[in-house]
């Protein structure tokens, strides 16, 4: 099997082979090969199809949300963040034409790379097909994380959702301890969420923002799994139901 059959059988879908080719052409391949086509048109093209899909699921499948909640979501699940985590685990990294400056700083795991290849597939899908495939291409992408309606809340911008939690638990101030690592054309960061002192989430990126983002979001998940666990047994040990996190300690 070759390695665009195996692209898009990971995909299930079905691209021509000089759209597929274009969808994965970084602009850094491009520029060291004589000004060829990116797949920034796709991606502005995939952008489009991405937005409408998922608005479309939202407001069909949510009729008691108000608008300000439906955006709250739409704009989670189409984040650079969400688009590229679903690139990573999709393995489209590997396939991706990349210029020598981008291979040599680790470029296929770029998230903002990742998420444009993404949206550039999306459209290449569009044009192959129908825009009904690349609907269903995109539901199939971001189906599971439409499902998470509370981590979809928190995902548009963790940072801001810990400040949120921490204060309304009253829990201290909030410092990130940040700190770099490798050379400076592959520089790594490492980041550790403090709340009053004591460490509650780690994190990781190839940006400051990145790693504090990631370990906003591990911290979040963490204090929200504590409240579940404990809203559940009562003073006598027995279960209870679970109580309300806006409440919890």
């Amino acid at each position: 099997m070759s390695s665009t059959e195996e692209l898009l059988k990971r995909l299930g879908v079905s691209i021509d082979a000089e759209t597929l080719r274009l969808a994965l052409t970084h602009r850094s391949y491009a520029y060291e090969n004589g000004g060829i086509p990116t797949n920034e048109r796709l991606e502005f093209l995939g952008d489009s199809i991405l937005g409408f899909s998922v608005t479309d699921s939202l407001y069909r499948d949510n009729p008691a949300l108000p608008e300000g909640e439906l955006a709250k979501r739409r704009s989670a699940v189409v984040s650079t963040r969400a688009l590229a985590g679903i690139g990573r685990d999709l393995g489209i990294g590997e396939f991706i034409y990349l210029g020598q400056g981008e291979r040599l700083t680790d470029g296929k795991n770029k998230s903002s790379i990742l998420a444009d290849t993404m949206e550039a597939l999306i459209g290449a899908t569009y044009l192959s097909n129908d825009i009904e495939t690349a609907r269903q291409l995109v539901m199939r992408l971001v189906g599971p994380l439409l499902k998470d309606a509370a981590a979809l809340g928190a995902g548009t911008d963790w940072k801001t959702s810990m400040q949120e939690l921490a204060a309304s638990r009253q829990l201290g101030s909030i410092y990130y301890a940040v700190e770099g690592s490798g050379p400076d054309h592959a520089r790594s960061f490492e980041a550790v969420l403090q709340i009053g002192g004591t460490a509650y989430g780690k994190g990781t990126g190839h940006s400051k923002k990145e790693a504090e983002q990631e370990a906003a979001a591990d911290a979040w998940r963490t204090l929200n799994s504590k409240v579940t666990l404990n809203s559940k047994v009562t003073l006598n040990g027995k279960a209870d139901s679970p109580a309300d996190p806006a409440h919890s300690a």
